[in-house]
C-alpha cells in the first residue's frame, strides 16, 4: 500500500505520542472504501483519496512517520484488524460497542443514517420501520448495524458482509429496506429506477478517527488535532476535493464519548 514520510513534527507532540501511535516510526492506518463519503479508491490505479486519507497523511506529516494503509471494504474488518493488534489508526463511527478497544477523538464529520425502499412501500417515515415482518438489510458491523441492533425492537435486520453487498440484498431477496449511509444510497437509489430514498434520518453517525485504547497520549493529542482541521477548514477542503459537498463537518467541541 502507499507510504509517506515527509514534514516535520507538530509542536507539543512528545515522544510518548509518537511511540504510542507509530512504533518504530511506522504508523498503521486503515481506509474504510466501504464508505464513500470518507475514503475512494482509483478504479485503475487503487490510488487512495478522500477525507479520512487527507487527514491520515497530516498526522504522519506532523509526526514525521511513515503510513502503512490498508484499505477495507467493511467497518467491521477495520474493527477486527484493530482489536487483533494490527492497526494504530482507524477511521470509525463512535459507538459503544467499539469502545471498549477503540479510544476516539471528537468528531470529524456527520453523516446520515437512512432508508432505502421501492417506490410503492408503505414505509414512508422512520417510526413505520420497526414493525413485525419488517426486513431490513444491513452491512454486517456498520455503524448504522450496531445502531439498529440496540434501536429496533420488532424489525428484523438481514446481515451482509459489507454495506455494498446489502443493497444487492435487498433487492435479490426482496426485503422491504436498506440501511445505510444517505449519501451512497442516494446514488444507488439514483441508478436503479423504482426506489426512493426515506427524507427522515434514523441516525446521525459521528466519524472519528481512533486508536487502540492504552494510548492515552496519542488520544489526546489526535482529538486537540481533529478539532484545530475542523476549525482551520481542513476537513471541508478534504470533503470539498473528493467530491463529498453534501457531508456536514463536525461541529467544534463535539464529543468523542459513545
Amino acid at each position: 500500500m502507499a507510504q509517506q514520510r515527509s514534514g516535520t513534527v507538530m509542536n507539543g507532540t512528545t515522544p510518548a505520542v509518537r511511540d504510542e501511535l507509530a512504533p518504530n516510526r511506522l504508523l498503521r492506518v486503515a481506509i474504510n472504501c466501504g464508505n464513500p463519503v470518507l475514503a475512494q479508491a482509483d478504479a485503475t490505479t487503487g490510488e487512495l483519496r478522500g477525507a479520512s486519507v487527507d487527514i491520515a497523511r497530516e498526522i504522519g506529516r506532523r509526526l514525521d512517520v511513515t503510513i502503512a494503509f490498508s484499505k477495507f471494504d467493511a467497518a467491521a474488518k477495520v474493527f477486527q484488524a484493530a482489536v487483533s493488534g494490527a492497526l494504530d489508526l482507524v477511521f470509525l463511527a463512535i459507538d459503544p460497542a467499539r469502545a471498549s478497544h477503540i479510544l476516539f477523538t471528537a468528531p470529524y464529520v456527520i453523516i446520515e443514517g437512512a432508508y432505502v425502499v421501492r417506490q410503492d412501500s408503505a414505509l414512508r417515515r422512520v417510526g413505520d420501520f420497526d414493525r413485525p415482518g419488517v426486513r431490513i438489510a444491513v452491512g454486517k458491523g456498520a455503524a448504522y448495524d450496531l445502531f439498529l441492533s440496540r434501536a429496533l425492537k420488532h424489525a428484523t435486520l438481514i446481515r451482509s458482509d459489507t454495506s455494498a453487498g446489502a443493497l444487492e440484498l435487498f433487492l435479490d431477496q426482496g426485503l422491504d429496506a436498506a440501511a445505510g449511509v444517505r449519501q451512497p444510497l442516494d446514488a444507488f437509489a439514483a441508478t436503479h429506477p423504482g426506489l426512493r430514498v426515506i427524507e427522515e434520518s434514523f441516525t446521525a453517525i459521528r466519524q472519528a478517527v481512533g486508536t487502540p485504547r492504552g494510548r492515552n497520549a496519542a488520544r489526546a493529542w489526535l482529538h486537540g488535532l481533529i478539532e484545530e482541521l475542523k476549525a482551520t477548514g481542513f476537513v471541508a477542503e478534504a470533503l470539498e476535493r473528493s467530491g463529498q459537498r453534501e457531508a456536514a463537518v463536525a461541529p467544534a467541541g463535539a464529543d468523542g464519548q459513545p
